[in-house]
């Protein structure tokens, strides 16, 4: 079992007794470096043998263990406690409780060691040794440094006991000398606080001043007072499922050092703790019934990078919202070989959605007027350069081969295939994404229309049925009843099976007249395994059941798919869809991973996760927040000034009470079972629809 903990883009996975062993996958982390590669506690030369880990914050874990005090002891006496805080580097605490009869001398040692690998070196497995690594022992502390190039990363180890000689530094280890009294305590705490080309980083849990006053724990206690509270619920499993959401996204969250008063969301630990164009919009817009704040502070950010040039390295142009911003010094190890790179097809489009839903949840208005010329600027892009050859929808192809092959959301090299296997070879324009381009198109004909702006409005609403009628008419399969997934560089329709079209549903792009067969596809046995649907189906020649996107079950994936599918009434389905994801997230302890393997549910008879999916993930972290939404069907339109809410829970979640629900500036609560409902709170001026919310 793994511990992870994380703050920010700072994080830590280590074995459950707080150990880092060197595992490829362990360490400390600060800004996609791994400043801490080894962290082993001894006493007297022995390791601590475990009893328990309590992690009762996201940034904070409790490691409890024993060892043994002295010769000829029988059982140990020695209480061990590590206090660990994760932020801005790491700070752990040990506390030694002498149980004995006696008086126990030990020696204290913690080894350290630093290989400050960038984040991808560490998920591939291979780290590239360049560059000059420096130790430096001084009586105040040890310094680890990894030189390369112009730039550095480094980590300053300082140790600091309350009682008793202090902390002695060796190359590669602090040691403490304890003398320890029956009954009595000892104190001591170690902190690794990173170091940016020889600046070091500003600590976040100091040891003057108390844990419960440090900016992280402020933050979540913050976070939690904000958030909406599951008051009751029929459903005990959802509730824990529902609050360890809410812990994770809270904990997940980025804030700009120079716009510290926006925050946006990382895709997730361990290897995305950075923000994502893609994942960072569609986990903030499945969290708007959370924090609306969120995702305004998501796409503020992403609008300051937005951007302004060509460039083929980075894939960089005017308009395009970037896919992912990273921070190790060898920017040769990012995609684009640069540190921000925009290689994504539908970040873009999902922007101009993104700020459409902000418009109807009340962010706003002046909110929303900033950042409409980075709407409109996102538009151009969609047809100056989105629309390759012209034909009316967006292809992707990537400039640089250091770049991704493919930039839709399945992003893995061989995320887009035929129904026989065969790689679809690019530009390729993708079904989901025209979906997305039509919603954009529908968002920005709303924003129109909530500044008054009636002939704008007709415009994005005459273009969004265009693109609608040509998709329908290009994309459907006439001799297999069904949407093509996308169009390959010959124009030819991309025939295999997915959760894709689930999107579209999604999205609305579908004619209704085709919807049911849609419907009954995403829900077929060759698509369904009782936890969720598949990314590819069963009956597909790519299809591999443990594979990355052909084939595994996604449940951001699934949040989109069941509300497509409410979206156009087929209720049953989606609350299947829902109650199997909700299932899933039981059985990992209401914590759901990034992907799962699709395995059948009456092969499995729990879900089996990906070997190295990301926990927490943002998205995924957001899917049951979403999917909640969706079973409520709660659909505000505060440019309307109207709530739209039509419920159609499953019996078994009962009668649910949720408080501080955010609108429009207030906060409403939400009492509903099956298809009854009560709103309490709402502004006077807003009128409850109770009916269909699209």
């Amino acid at each position: 079992m793994t511990v992870t903990l994380v703050h920010g883009t700072s994080f830590c996975v280590c074995d459950n007794d707080g150990e880092l062993r060197g595992s490829p996958a362990q360490g400390a982390f600060y800004q996609d470096t791994r400043i801490l590669s080894g962290w082993n506690l001894r006493i007297d030369g022995h390791p601590v043998e475990p009893i328990t880990v309590q992690t009762p914050e996201p940034f904070y874990a409790r490691f409890v263990g024993r060892a043994h005090s002295g010769e000829g002891e029988g059982e140990s006496s020695l209480l061990v406690r590590r206090e660990r805080y994760i932020g801005g580097g790491m700070r752990e605490d040990f506390i030694l409780r002498n149980y004995g009869r006696g008086r126990v001398a030990c020696t204290v040692t913690v080894r350290v060691a630093a290989d400050f690998a960038d984040v991808f070196e560490v998920k591939k497995g291979h780290i590239n040794d360049t560059g000059h690594h420096a130790v430096e022992v001084a009586g105040t502390g040890l310094y680890l440094t990894r030189y390369i190039g112009a730039h550095s990363r480094g980590v300053r180890i300082t140790g600091e006991t309350l009682v008793g000689d202090g902390a002695e530094y060796s190359r590669d280890r602090i040691t403490f000398r304890v003398w320890l009294p029956a009954g009595e305590e000892w104190y001591g705490s170690v902190t690794a606080l990173p170091t940016v080309n020889g600046a070091a980083v500003t600590p976040l849990f100091p040891r003057e001043r108390p844990v419960e006053h440090s900016r992280p724990a402020v933050l979540t206690r913050r976070w939690r007072e904000e958030s909406p509270v599951l008051r009751h619920s029929g459903d005990r499993a959802l509730a824990r499922t529902l609050q360890r959401s809410r812990e994770d996204l809270g904990a997940l969250r980025i804030f700009d050092p120079e716009n510290p008063e926006d925050v946006a969301i990382a895709a997730g630990a361990p290897w995305f703790m950075a923000l994502f164009g893609r994942d960072s919009l569609l986990a903030s817009l499945m969290s708007l019934a959370i924090d609306p704040t969120l995702a305004l502070g998501t796409v503020q950010t992403l609008a300051r990078h937005q951007g302004t040039r060509v460039d083929p390295d980075s894939e960089e142009e005017p308009g395009r919202i970037l896919h992912e911003v990273r921070f190790g010094a060898d920017a040769s190890l990012a995609l684009g070989g640069s540190h921000i790179y925009f290689g994504t097809v539908d970040a873009t489009p999902l922007f101009v959605l993104l700020l459409g839903e902000l418009a109807r949840w009340g962010i706003g208005a002046e909110n929303v007027r900033a950042l409409l010329g980075h709407a409109d600027r996102a538009l151009e892009w969609i047809d100056t350069y989105g629309d390759r050859d012209g034909d009316g929808f967006i292809e992707y192809h990537r400039a640089t081969e250091a770049g991704l092959a493919n930039q839709g959301w399945k992003d893995s090299w061989d995320g887009v295939n035929f129904a026989d296997g065969e790689i679809a070879r690019s530009p390729l324009a993708l079904c989901e994404v025209q979906g997305y381009v039509y919603a954009a198109f529908r968002a920005r004909a709303c924003l129109a229309e909530y500044f008054g702006d009636h002939d704008t409005a007709r415009y994005w609403s005459d273009r969004a049925a265009d693109l609608k009628q040509r998709f329908n008419d290009v994309f459907w399969m006439p001799g297999p009843g069904r949407y093509a997934l996308g169009l390959d560089a010959d124009k030819r329709p991309i025939d295999s099976v997915t959760s894709n079209i689930g999107h579209c549903l999604w999205t609305g792009i579908i004619d209704p007249d085709r919807a049911a067969s849609v419907a009954d596809g995403l829900l077929s046995p060759a698509m369904f395994t009782g936890w969720g649907v598949r990314t590819l189906s069963s009956e597909m020649g790519a299809y591999n059941p443990m594979s990355y996107h052909n084939g595994s079950v996604w449940p951001h994936d699934n949040a989109l798919v069941a509300a497509g599918l409410m979206r156009y009434g087929f209720v049953a389905h989606a609350q299947r869809v829902a109650t199997a994801v909700l299932d899933a997230a039981e059985a990992f302890d209401g914590r759901l991973p990034e992907l799962m393997c699709g395995f059948d549910r009456d092969e499995y008879s729990t879900p089996v996760p990906y070997p190295t999916s990301c926990s927490p993930q943002a998205w995924s972290s957001a899917a049951p927040v979403h999917l909640l939404r969706t079973l409520l069907r709660v659909q505000p339109g505060m440019h309307r000034r109207e709530l739209r809410i039509a419920p159609e829970l499953p019996e078994s979640f009962g009668t649910l009470l949720i408080d501080d629900v955010p609108l429009t500036g207030g906060r409403i609560s939400i009492e509903a079972r099956g298809s009854w409902v009560r709103v309490g709170h709402l502004p006077e001026d807003v009128e409850l629809v109770r009916g269909n919310v699209h």
